[in-house]
């Protein structure tokens, strides 16, 4: 992985992002109930934090959770809610160490098909149906990796320029349309709800 990301919309966060596959999913990870350039940032934040420029899933893996949590919460804190998500971090770097030997890129390396990885995806910890899909698309319309069938697997974020999701962010203008899609999800849902009362 070496490619330019814009999601954390600042530059040597979205670097790390574009070359290492561990900092990428820790930004999905942490891309719930905070704005989406917050989360994305989480990964720079949290290498700098540790002394390094990667993040590595062994080390986070086997850091003391109560160190971890606080050094998330340092301010400005990682996270909305940085002890949870810190818990949720070292969860996923545990199931990496365990299952892929630590290195992140596995999960997707040499995958058979988009269904398959869909299904690997959803096995991560902290990783459900629409967080694995929108994964899914980010690495299929970003990061180079289409297996067969992958735009199908990943539902309506595979879709081409559909401003859905973090998959669809190549910069400022992209962004801005992903947010007006959200909001109007958001008040569709609203209404929705409203009306079923």
């Amino acid at each position: 992985m070496d490619v330019t990301l814009h999601l954390a919309q600042d530059p040597e966060a979205d670097e790390l992002l574009g070359r290492s596959p561990l900092a990428a999913l820790v930004g999905m990870l942490l891309d719930q109930q905070v704005p989406m350039e917050w989360a994305f940032k989480g990964p720079r934040t949290i290498a700098d934090r540790l002394g390094a420029d990667d993040l590595d899933a062994h080390e986070i893996a086997a850091q003391d959770p109560e160190a971890f949590a606080a050094l998330l919460s340092e301010k400005p804190a990682v996270h909305r809610y940085p002890g949870s998500m810190a818990k949720r971090v070292q969860q996923l770097c545990q199931y990496l160490v365990e299952h892929y030997d630590g290195n992140a890129e596995l999960v997707w390396k040499g995958v058979a098909d988009g269904p398959e990885l869909l299904r690997r995806l959803g096995e991560l910890p902290g990783f459900g149906k629409q967080k694995a899909q929108i994964f899914l698309a980010l690495l299929g319309k970003q990061l180079g990796v289409q297996p067969k069938g992958w735009r199908e697997a990943a539902g309506a974020y595979g879709e081409p320029k559909s401003f859905r999701s973090v998959a669809d962010i190549t910069g400022p203008e992209s962004l801005t349309k992903v947010r007006a899609h959200k909001q109007e999800m958001k008040a569709a849902a609203k209404t929705a709800k409203a009306a079923g009362k």
